[in-house]
This record gives structure tokens, C-alpha cells and sequence, in this order.
């Protein structure tokens, strides 16, 4: 897939905000500073059209980027970040809830964890909050560069084990600095849209 076209994101807080053309939507999700913008803008082949942050809890409204004319990735909050203030988290919960409810676009869940470490209690929570609703996930170990090669085979059994990936589902390595596991995303991106057309 070549990415040759990306419009500046359309912002919502609610349904009404959302986009009305009835294309594809791709949601990406996953803890603060997991590296999601990184992601989003390795995918979308962009230096810093999502801005990243080294201050967590950065994005706080649904960001709607419009790929090719084709599809969206859809950026949310991120999960996990303790210095947010409990109305936030509210407000934040409501708001992804409502969208993964109401949005029948919604065509696949990239959920981003972080390879260096164990996956966290949010996320496997994340990950269950996902299937009841039946939503077909790939998760994504982000930072997969940052792992020295001898120990990439520990953290691989880790994280498999942790996760209780369902049939169907799957688990893709990726590194927004070396781009392994682009490609990949890209197959599961065309694949889903070349069903949907």
C-alpha cells in the first residue's frame, strides 16, 4: 500500500462530530506513551501530522485522519495515565465507549502495547473490552526495537502468554524507527478494505 495522500484530522468529542462519508475506519488504541503517534505517523508516512509527546496523556479527543481518500485511522486517548484527573478518565471512557458502541464503520482495532515490558492489567482489559463487542484486533508491540536481539524470543513467549489471543486475532511486532511490522499492518489495512468494497 502507498500512502499518497493524508488530510489534516477531522477533531469530534461526540457522535455528532464524527465523519458522515460511511468510509472504513481503522481505530488505533492503546496506554499513553506507548507510542501511538509514532505509529500513527509511520503508517500514515508522515514526520509529525499526530504529535507526539513526551508528556502523556497528549491527545484528548477522537481524531479522525483521512488516508487516500479511502479510509480513516482513527487516534484516541490513551488509557492508563495516572496524572489524568478522575473526571477525565470519565469523560475519556465515555467517549471511546460510545464510539466503539455506535460506529458501525469501525472495521478493525490496532491495539498498541509496549514490547519491552509485560502487558499491563488495562490492556489485557482493553483487549476483553474489545471482543465482547466483537471487534476483530491486531495487537501491536510498538518499541520493538528497544529489545536486545537475545532477549526478543523471552519477550515474544511473554507476551503471547499474557495475551489469550483470540482465534482470528493476531500479534505483530513493530518498531516506528526500523518500520518492521509496516508492512504487515499495511496487508491487514488492504485486506479488510478489499472486503468491505
Amino acid at each position: 500500500m502507498e500512502v499518497t495522500k493524508v488530510n489534516e484530522p477531522i477533531i469530534a468529542v461526540r457522535i455528532s462530530q464524527y465523519p458522515t462519508d460511511k468510509k472504513s475506519e481503522f481505530l488505533i488504541l492503546g496506554r499513553s506513551n506507548v507510542g501511538k503517534s509514532s505509529f500513527i505517523n509511520t503508517i500514515i508516512n508522515r514526520k509529525n501530522m499526530a504529535r507526539t509527546s513526551s508528556k502523556p496523556g497528549k491527545t484528548q479527543t477522537l481524531n479522525f485522519y483521512l488516508v487516500n481518500d479511502e479510509f480513516y485511522i482513527v487516534d484516541v486517548p490513551g488509557y492508563g495515565y495516572a496524572q489524568t484527573n478522575k473526571k477525565q478518565i470519565e469523560k475519556f471512557g465515555m467517549m471511546i465507549e460510545e464510539y466503539l458502541k455506535q460506529r458501525q464503520n469501525l472495521r478493525h482495532v490496532f491495539l498498541l502495547v509496549d514490547y519491552r515490558h509485560k502487558p499491563t492489567e488495562d490492556d489485557l482489559l482493553m483487549y476483553k473490552f474489545l471482543k465482547y463487542y466483537n471487534l476483530s484486533v491486531t495487537v501491536v508491540c510498538t518499541k520493538y526495537d528497544k529489545v536486545n536481539r537475545s532477549l526478543k524470543a523471552k519477550q515474544d513467549e511473554i507476551i503471547k502468554n499474557t495475551i489469550n489471543i483470540a482465534l482470528g486475532d493476531e500479534i505483530v511486532n513493530f518498531s516506528s524507527i526500523s518500520k518492521i511490522g509496516r508492512d504487515r499492518i499495511y496487508e491487514i489495512i488492504e485486506n479488510i478494505l478489499s472486503k468491505n468494497s
